[in-house]
């Protein structure tokens, strides 16, 4: 759509369906090409013109190229909610790809495969293999990601088809560009594939390095990042391909440099050349620093590339510190990370520059970046040790200036220099012990009191500062409290003179009288048996030689350093944490509306079981059992003899999980609803029902193995759902002997597999074990699990609300079943399901009773009970800004009242 086409976003037109519907089969090309306009930009905006889907697709028929892409994109947007119709642009879209227009067939390919319905996945293959062979290179490079679409929605199909085969041959091709496409198709796929399907060999790997040099730059971010994960066979190899690849250092686009620099180093791995490494080194360096002078986001990205590589080779940028140094404008984040680069390339042939830098950083407005710069100049004393006195030096200047939090900062990396080189600078702890009266923060004041302590024997009033402190131990916090206690016993060790033993006693007292804390009482009560048993022992214990400390600017182990290496330029070198840690690979099956989906009985969604001893949710225990009403009851009975976990019980798990030596885990608590009777499921039992506990949504479920087999490997997957339900971890069940039950709390997370139907109570579950078929059954969504313990409001608010909100949204039902014993136990019943009491009233012979509830994303249901004590009848009113699922709400009242 050109720039002139805004006008198809507004329209003042009553009835505007019927007449898009009437414009889309005008006889007059030029109307039916402005009614897909306006069609498109009323599904940009959000409108659903699905209902037009027959209409739009109509139009298809058209050699007008501009209308063609405009239908393409409608189609690709509602073939999946309308697959039976999607169906009828298949022959156009067969005739399209033998188009003699090379853009059209493309663009046919290319939609075809957007489209994630099975039923057309089944007419693409023959158009696909026609394209992957084409005449046009356009065409072919289309196709070949059309592929990887292929591959995500129908592996097998891939496969069978011999697509991969045709995807290896396209590497050959003389296009570059085809041949980069190729590479990323077979890349893509192989990330989703357990088996080896792209092996780069010397053959491939001329090739890539041929098409490098020639196609476009993203063409060479595909290539470079293929190439990174080949292992050349030697060193001379080695030297080769990094020669060909080392010209990419000079591109403008920061992808392909900072591709060429990942590559350039997985293969330095293998370079034993000194002098071919060093040169390297120094070719990388530019570059780099070209980055530099980039937008500050991207600044940013690679501040945190060149920050993972420094560790990894420091000599690249060893003498271009200079280029760190921040300038005055530059954002926060890029400011913190050039300290952490600067401290790490600091060496004693640098050390001044760079502490003139931090100087002027600590006398910045910014109080954070002071406070970095600060503690930046303690970590550079830690690292060199020959420039340690330079830094005390700055560190000593800045106390003088009296800032507060400087000071404070300094405080706290003086102590960690004092840990790194003990009896050393202790002439400076008299201008500490000048701005004792300035420290107000726990860690400042626990260094501060850590240096008095350790260098008590030193320090003539060493008593009398500790002291100072003494008079608001039981308010300080407990960082200072475990330092003032560590403190005092070593003056008391050092100078057993009768002013400590007084400071002592106090301290002692209120450390294990006075407190809460449990860390502090036991550290006090280890110290008084010490002392009180064995002072020389005390003495080994409390003043005995310490580590010292060393340098932690390369934070990152070595492995992980390697793994981060290997993916430079993505996410994961951003935030330094390996791809796993923040991205779930799910593999895919075949695209059919909803249930079809959900009833393929793939893999990949399911939440797999595991060896129960994991953490990763409440495992299957006796104790873990959901009340039929959605509560979790009292903890049930002990079951005798047990073995007690000593270790999961000082660390406060669970310890329902204690299973006896020699018998099953025995099912007990209340029952749950059988969603999967034995005789469907094979021998099989499986009862289940959503359940809140401790504000946490669960999958309570009990699993009965009748049948004469162990059962084992469960795994489940739950369908698309109207508040998107899913497992938040895997399903824990142990393997199930014959005549063996176990049951489960499965953790549940919500908006994560949201349905676009209409709102539904109905919740579809598949669960599959080694031995069996997937079970697929469908269980209710208890509206009362999901309402928030939030949901209390105040009765100004309440009423507030009820008037904001139109009157359109409040809907009503009538129960002439349900009869209400009092109007106290009702109220106690809601509450205990988070249905909270605001107020109630007399309405002639009826009780009215308002309450309020609240469902996740913190949408509020206004809730009006109106019924005669004694009587059969329940008037249930709610008003909330989403009514459509009112329906769901009076299924959990009728589901409470009945239970």
């Amino acid at each position: 759509m050109s720039g002139h086409d805004s006008k198809y976003f507004s329209t003042t037109k009553k009835g505007e369906i019927p007449e898009l519907k009437e414009e889309l089969n005008s006889q007059y090309k030029d109307k039916r090409k402005d009614a897909v306009k306006k069609v498109i930009a009323a599904m940009t905006v959000g409108k659903d013109v699905s209902s037009l889907f027959t209409d739009v697709v109509n139009c298809m028929q058209t050699e007008n190229l501009e209308l063609k892409k405009l239908v393409y994109l409608y189609l690709i947007n509602y073939a999946k909610s309308q697959p039976d119709l999607a169906i009828l642009a298949v022959n156009t879209f067969v005739k399209d790809s033998q188009d003699p227009n090379p853009l059209i067939r493309a663009l046919a390919v290319r939609t075809m495969g957007c489209i994630r319905v099975d039923k057309i996945t089944e007419y693409l293959c023959d158009p696909l293999q026609k394209c992957l062979k084409d005449d046009d290179p356009y065409v072919r490079k289309t196709a070949a990601i059309c592929v990887a679409k292929l591959f995500d929605i129908n592996a097998e199909l891939v496969e069978d088809k011999g697509f991969l085969e045709a995807l290896k041959d396209l590497i050959s091709d003389n296009n570059p560009m085809v041949v980069a496409n190729a590479v990323a198709a077979l890349a893509e796929i192989q990330e989703n594939s357990t088996s080896p399907i792209f092996e780069i060999n010397s053959t491939i790997l001329t090739k890539l390095l041929t098409a490098l040099n020639e196609c476009t730059e993203w063409g060479q971010v595909f290539i470079l990042d293929a190439l990174s994960r080949y292992k050349a066979a030697d060193p001379r190899e080695a030297e080769n391909i990094v020669e060909r690849v080392t010209p990419r250092l000079q591109h403008a686009n920061c992808a392909v440099v900072l591709s060429a620099v990942k590559m350039i180093l997985q293969q330095m791995e293998l370079i034993t050349s000194t002098d071919v490494i060093r040169n390297l080194c120094k070719k990388m360096a530019p570059p780099l620093v070209t980055l530099l002078s980039a937008e500050p986001e991207i600044q940013y990205v690679a501040l945190r590339n060149i920050n993972l590589i420094v560790q990894k080779r420091p000599t690249i940028l060893a003498h271009e510190i200079k280029v760190f140094f921040c300038k005055y404008n530059d954002p926060i984040y890029v400011k913190m990370e050039k300290l952490e680069i600067m401290i790490k390339l600091a060496s004693d042939r640098n050390i001044d520059q760079v502490l003139l830098e931090f100087k002027e950083y600590a006398t910045e407005v910014d109080v954070d970046f002071v406070r970095k710069a600060v503690r930046a100049i303690g970590r550079c004393a830690i690292k060199l040790e020959r420039a340690a006195e330079r830094c005390i030096s700055v560190l000593l200047e800045l106390i003088k200036i009296k800032v507060n939090y400087v000071v404070q900062e300094a405080i706290i990396v003086i102590k960690d220099i004092f840990r790194r080189y003990p009896n050393t600078y202790e002439s400076i702890i008299a201008t500490l012990c000048e701005s004792l009266d300035t420290l107000d923060e726990p860690e400042a004041k626990a260094s501060m009191i850590w240096i008095i302590g350790e260098y008590a024997e030193r320090i003539d009033n060493a008593d009398e500062l500790l002291e100072s402190f003494l008079e608001s131990f039981p308010e300080e916090p407990a960082q200072v409290q475990l330092q003032l206690l560590t403190a005092t016993v070593k003056l008391f060790l050092k100078k057993p003179t009768e002013g400590p033993q007084q400071m002592i006693q106090v301290v002692l007292n209120n450390a294990t009288v006075e407190t809460d804390n449990p860390d502090l009482r036991d550290r006090a009560y280890i110290y008084w048996r010490l002392l009180s048993t064995d002072p020389e022992a005390a003495k080994d214990v409390v003043l005995a030689e310490k580590p010292v400390i060393t340098d932690d600017s390369n934070q990152l182990e070595p492995s992980l350093l390697d793994e981060l290496l290997t993916n430079i330029s993505t996410l994961s070198s951003v935030y330094h944490k390996p791809p796993e840690a923040f991205v779930t690979r799910l593999k895919t099956t075949v695209q059919k509306t909803e249930d079809e989906d959900f009833a393929e009985g793939s893999e990949a969604g399911y939440s797999s079981g595991n060896p129960v001893d994991s953490a990763a949710s409440p495992p299957a225990t006796m104790g873990n059992v959901a009340h039929p009403a959605g509560r979790q009851p009292a903890p049930a009975p002990a079951v005798p003899a047990p073995v007690p976990d000593l270790l999961g019980d000082l660390m406060g798990l669970d310890n329902a999980a204690i299973v006896p030596v020699d018998e099953p885990t025995a099912p007990s608590g209340p029952s749950l609803p059988v969603v999967v009777p034995a005789s469907t499921g094979q021998g099989l039992q499986i009862s289940a029902q959503l359940t809140r506990r401790d504000g946490q949504v669960f999958y309570s479920m009990l699993f009965e193995n009748n049948s004469q087999a162990v059962l084992d490997g469960f795994m489940i997957q739950f369908n698309k759902n109207t508040f998107g339900l899913a497992a938040a971890g895997p399903l824990q069940i142990p393997p199930l002997q014959p005549g063996t039950s176990a049951r489960t709390m499965l953790p549940m997370v919500l908006f994560q597999n949201l349905s676009t139907a209409p709102p539904s109570s109905v919740l579809q579950v598949a669960v599959k074990n080694n031995q069996q078929p997937v079970w697929y059954f469908s269980d209710k969504i208890i509206l009362h699990a999901l309402f928030g313990e939030d949901g209390r409001m105040e009765r100004g608010t309440f009423l507030e609300t009820w008037r904001s909100l139109p009157d359109s949204n409040e809907v009503q039902k009538e129960f002439p079943e349900i009869t209400i014993a009092s109007v106290e136990s009702t109220i106690d019943l809601l509450t205990a399901f988070n249905m909270f009491f605001i107020a109630k009233r007399k309405n002639g012979n009826q009780d009215v009773i308002y309450l309020s509830s609240k469902v996740p994303r913190d949408v509020p249901f206004l809730i009006e009970l109106t019924a005669m004590v004694g009587q059969p009848g329940l008037k249930c009113a709610v008003k909330t800004p989403t009514p459509e699922i009112a329906p769901l709400f009076f299924e959990a009242v009728e589901l409470l009242f009945k239970a």
